[in-house]
């Protein structure tokens, strides 16, 4: 993979923040239409970034925060051995770059794990719109403590479950995402691989593995490569359970 980010390539932005599916995931609830309209504008260019490219690379300077629309990432830091230790799966509705705004550069690689597209939010605009719109910084405010709320819980993952909590609270978490998004709470195509999975648990590719064939041959999922269905979603939810008491 080349170490330079790709290019740029701006398009406009055909479906507006007002008309677009996902606008309750992303944008406050019950903003005018004039409000919209604003957000509309300053929201006016999207990006597509092929499987396997990096939207943005640790050390560059941040400038934008980057709404995914449609598509897969992960975030991820090269750790001291100079392998990659992943620190996030991100899928449409999530804000990627929050990580950039208090040192004004990126602390991590964002890179696509499908064909996907993004809208581009540029940091100051938003942050003189919100000044404005209230609601709209009241969500930004939602989203940032969403985000803190999500690191504690992987904190949690890796400080005190064994494998199969961690897979199973994964598997869980990842479920419901997608819920709220309107897909199935018990079919999923995995956007990862297992060693990617295995680096976000802090658990090795052969672990990740095996504890996949032990939840299948306990009925709790039916996998098939990269595809899931859950079969025990309480079964799941009680392995994790058990390990919060």
């Amino acid at each position: 993979m080349s170490t330079a980010t790709p290019p740029l390539r701006l398009e406009p932005f055909k479906v507006a923040c007002s008309n677009c599916n996902l606008r309750e995931l992303c944008l406050p609830v019950g903003m005018s239409n004039d409000q919209l309209l604003k957000l509309d504008t300053l929201v006016s260019t999207r990006r597509t970034v092929q499987r396997g490219d990096t939207l943005f690379r640790s050390g560059e300077a941040f400038q934008s925060l980057y709404a995914v629309r449609t598509g897969f990432f992960k975030t991820c830091v090269a750790s001291e051995d100079g392998r990659d230790q992943v620190t996030g799966f991100q899928m449409a509705g999530e804000l990627l770059g929050l990580d950039g705004i208090g040192t004004e550069r990126h602390t991590c690689d964002a890179v696509a794990l499908e064909d996907s597209q993004v809208c581009i939010i540029p940091f100051h605009q938003l942050e003189d719109l919100s000044r404005e719109v209230s609601d709209l910084q009241r969500q930004f405010h939602r989203i940032m403590s969403r985000e803190i709320v999500r690191d504690h819980g992987v904190m949690l993952l890796l400080g005190s479950m064994r494998a199969e909590e961690r897979l199973a609270a994964f598997l869980l978490n990842l479920t419901q995402r997608l819920q709220s998004r309107g897909f199935s709470a018990s079919e999923l195509i995995l956007r990862m691989t297992r060693e990617e999975i295995g680096s976000y648990l802090g658990l090795k590719l052969e672990t990740v593995s095996r504890t996949f064939s032990k939840f299948q041959d306990e009925g709790f999922l039916e996998v098939k490569q990269r595809q899931i269905r859950i079969l025990d979603q309480d079964g799941l939810q009680r392995l994790v359970n058990g390990a919060n008491c």
